[in-house]
Order: C-alpha cells, then structure tokens, then sequence
C-alpha cells in the first residue's frame, strides 16, 4: 500500500519553465556541467551542481559549494524566478520523445514506505555519491531533483490522468533535444483524495531511476526525526519529491559496453572463446539485437550476431538477465573483467547515442563492443520482488526527467 501525497510545490514562475529546467546532475561530467550552464544564467543545473558557480580550482564538495546552491536557491524565490503554491497538489507531468509519450504523478513519497520496502530498489548505491546528495539536501533543505519511480499500471489512475489532461497544461515546451514537456496542476480536493486512494490500491512501486537521490533524501529525513523526537509524520522531512509512471507507458534502452582490449588474447583464438558460450554468426552490419537473448558484437570492422547457448541461461531473475550472462560468460572469465563496477577497462554507453556510437568508441579508445537488447520493466521489477539487486548499467530510461520543475521543500 503506498502512500503518495500531495505537496506545496515550489516551481518555475509562468514562462520560465524552460530557461530554469535541466537534466539531472549526474548526467554531466565536471566539465560538461561548466559548459551546459554558459550564457544559461536561470539554469537550475547552477543549483543541482553549485560548482558552476565557482572556478575550476574550487573544490566541488566545500560547504561553500553546497550553501552557494542554497543563496541561488532563494535569490531566485526572492526575485519571483520561482513561486510557491499555497496549497498541497499533485502535478501530472508528461514527456513526449519522438512521437511517443509517458505520463507521470508528481507528488511525494514516505521514507517509511522505502524503509519498509514497499518502495522497492534494485541497484546499490555508493557512500561518496550518497553523501554529495545528502550535503545537497540538507543545506538547502530542499529536494531539488525527482526520483523517477514506476507502479503496475492501474485503471483508475489512467482515467484520472487523461481526465486532467484534456484540459490545458500549466507550461509546455521543448527541450533542445528535442523533448516535449507539459504540466498540469492538480488542485481539486476530491481528485487529490481519489489519486491517494488509488495509489494505496497499486502495492510497491519501483525506483526505475535515482536511488541515489532517494537513499540520500530518506537520510537527510531520519536525521531531522532525531533533530525533532516529536514529529508526528506529518512533517514534509518524511517525504521525497518523485514522479511515478505506470510501467505500461515506460521505455528502457540499451546499455551497451566497451572493453578496452582482448585481455591479452589474438582475435582467432578470443573468438574461439566467444563461440564457447555464444552460437556466433557474422552480419552484415550495424543492427541491434531482436530480442532478449542476442548481442551484437563489433570487432576489427566486423559484425557479429551472438545468442545465447540454452544449457548456460539461467532462470534466476540477475543471472536471467542478458547483461549477467555476458558478464558471467565472457566479460569476467575471458576479458578479465571481474568488477565492470571499478574496471577501468570497460565503458559503458547508453543506448541513446546509438549502434554507431559503439563502432566509434571501438575503433578508436576501445577494442570490442556489445550492443544490448533493453532489459525490460518487468524483469526490473522482478529483480526488485526477490530483493536482488540488477548488475551495474542494466538500464537506461529516456526521456530523462527534468530537474527545476518540480521543488520540495523540507
């Protein structure tokens, strides 16, 4: 049963939705989130990576860098950049890319429901990453970023959705990749009660993207429960900002790897080792595996098709996956790749960028690549059911959600 509430949401002011939002933090290396941010004065990237504001030497996480995001933070509340609903609401956010549309609830999340799992994970997160998330909360005492969960698809919450959606949004706009986003409020008493409902009808809900995010707001909460002994849940600290989409609506892309060299092998005799453990056909071309099962594999200017041997597939819901069983056969016994996690010798490269993305960085930095079928939201959500937890760079969500658009305040 999971609780999903309604909030006061700080928001872009009428109009400058677009010159505020931003993709998420940890999409941009140091140097790209400097370069995005250039002749973008109301880019929210400026608060979500604070060292922006400062210069290359600046030490990215000095309490200075994290209190720079709260000035900014308030300066543009302050100058009418951003406004405050004065009342709790939801807010129905759609993105649509490449003529195709997924549409999620904006509201917010219990801490409890994650410690309880009835929000479910299945990726770990890393202490440092945590910690930069955490800083970032707490200083600003604001969740800046959405975490981007997913639930069953449930009939009543689609009627209300398309319901509000009939009517004209709050903002639309398109992104420079050519993304469009649109937003409606959801102020009526009687729909906020009937979507609360329903969500309590839906069971768990999934982080499909932001664990990170998640694992650090649900910190930053605990820490204000001891900092307030008698809180009685009700404070927005036992909540975090999340869009939830139905599954039915959601696309998860490839995530493709690169391994720098053949681990000390001659190309005959690795090729010998991937037969081993693939039915290996040689194509003519750049085509993405057809399903669950293939890979496709470029090397020294050639294609190849792989499929899996049945008597090495597992049912186990990790070792199912198509990523495991590379791993488990190839990456780690023949290319040495023991931990893709730390390795240095292996890249990882989102589906978005495409098939010919994988033959450039493989004729160029690297020396093999494999192009993958997309993992599904069903087998994540299996995954997550057996409270296992995916192998690294299993999936890949587009469109990405945009930061800036939706603020929580705790």
């Amino acid at each position: 049963m999971a609780v999903v509430k309604p909030f006061c949401c700080v928001h872009p002011a009428k109009g400058l939705e677009q010159k505020i939002a931003a993709l998420p933090y940890d999409v941009y290396s140091r140097e790209e989130a400097r370069r995005a941010v250039e002749g973008k004065p109301l880019s929210f990237l400026n608060i979500d990576r604070p060292e922006t504001l400062f210069g290359p030497e600046q030490d990215m996480y000095a309490q200075e860098v994290y209190e720079a995001a709260k000035e900014r933070l308030q300066n543009m509340q302050e100058d009418g950049s951003f406004v405050k609903d004065e009342s709790p609401v939801y807010y129905i956010y759609e993105l649509t890319m490449n003529g195709r549309s997924q549409t999620g609830i904006v509201g917010c999340a219990s801490i409890d429901d994650y410690e309880q799992q009835i929000i479910k994970k299945h990726e770990n997160t890393r202490a440092e990453k945590e910690e930069d998330r955490i800083r970032h909360v707490d200083t600003c005492s604001a969740q800046t970023g959405p975490i981007f969960l997913a639930y069953r698809a449930h009939g009543r919450i689609q009627e209300i959705v398309e319901s509000i959606k009939a009517s004209s949004p709050e903002f639309s706009f398109e992104t420079e990749d050519g993304i469009r986003h649109a937003g409606w409020k959801v102020t009526k008493k009687r729909t906020q009660e009937e979507l609360e409902e329903a969500f309590r009808q839906v069971g768990n809900v999934y982080i499909a993207d932001g664990h990170h995010r998640t694992a650090s707001a649900v910190k930053v909460g605990k820490r204000r429960r001891e900092k307030h002994p008698d809180y009685d849940g009700t404070e927005d600290f036992n909540y975090f900002l999340s869009v939830l989409f139905p599954d039915d609506e959601l696309m998860i892309m490839d995530y493709n790897r690169v391994v720098r060299d053949l681990n000390g092998w001659s190309v005959e005799d690795f090729l010998g080792k991937v037969s081993e453990r693939f039915e290996t056909f040689l194509i003519g071309g750049p085509k993405k595996p057809e399903k669950k099962g293939q890979i496709t594999m470029y090397l020294r200017g050639y294609w190849f098709r792989l499929v899996m041997r049945q008597e090495y597939i597992k049912k186990d819901p990790v070792e199912g996956l198509d990523v495991a069983y590379l791993q488990r056969e190839l990456l780690g016994p023949v290319l040495g790749i023991e931990d893709p996690r730390t390795d240095q010798r292996i890249d990882f490269v989102g589906g978005i960028r495409g098939i010919e993305e994988l033959k450039r960085r493989a004729d160029s930095d690297m020396e093999v690549a494999f192009a993958m079928y997309p993992t599904s939201i069903q087998e994540l959500f299996a995954v997550a059911d057996a409270g296992l937890l995916m192998p690294p760079k299993s999936t890949w969500f587009e469109p990405k959600l945009r930061s800036g658009l939706f603020i929580h305040e705790i």
